[in-house]
């Protein structure tokens, strides 16, 4: 199994990554909490990584931290939930958050996630509780840091955050609108769809 990748980052299409490592190139999926953490392209990266084999396919999913991975490890032990709305689920909340929201039962706040339906947040609630234990709140919390201002935002980057945001199961027309609340916030798509994805917490 593959746990480690340390090697020099050559794609940066969110939900997508890709790490050269002497000459071979590592496709993952990373949630954007970790997208937030990734330097310029070219330049050494490192990530924690978990490696699903079905039987159709070899998936590798990256993280920032360690933290991070447990986290993930623990969402899709969860009945009904699978790599791409844990994915999703570290995309949009932090982990102290998503802590609060099972420790208090806030269900409504689940359903607002992509892909979370009233049973999975549910089975959230009941089965993440006695999990809550296995990771720390802390490092994550640090991940999720206010979107940057900019006058102008692009076209490009705003096409690349909507793909992103449906990427990770928002329907096209939830991505627009949460696209639109926050047009001019920020200068990259990273920034956007943070922007994006706080905004649609919060409403």
């Amino acid at each position: 199994m593959i746990g480690r990748l340390t090697g020099k980052l050559i794609v940066k299409h969110p939900p997508r990554v890709m790490v050269d490592v002497h000459g071979v190139g590592y496709e993952l999926e990373a949630p954007m909490s970790t997208f937030y953490q990734l330097p310029e392209l070219y330049q050494e990266v490192s990530l924690h990584t978990h490696m699903l084999v079905r039987e159709d396919a070899q998936l590798l999913y990256g993280f920032a931290t360690e933290n991070e991975r447990c986290w993930f490890r623990s969402l899709i032990k969860v009945n009904g939930v699978g790599a791409k709305l844990a994915l999703g689920i570290l995309s949009s909340m932090s982990a102290s958050d998503f802590a609060r929201c099972v420790h208090d039962k806030e269900t409504a706040r689940l359903i607002k996630l992509p892909g979370v339906g009233k049973k999975t947040a549910e089975r959230l609630i009941v089965e993440m509780q006695d999990r809550l234990s296995e990771w720390h709140t802390g490092p994550l919390d640090a991940m999720h840091p206010g979107a940057g201002q900019a006058e102008i935002l692009s076209s490009s980057a705003a096409q690349e955050a909507e793909h992103a945001l449906i990427a990770l199961g928002y329907k096209p027309q939830e991505a627009s609108r949460m696209l639109s609340l926050v047009a001019g916030e920020a200068e990259s798509s990273e920034g956007l769809i943070r922007a994006a994805l706080k905004t649609m917490i919060r409403l």
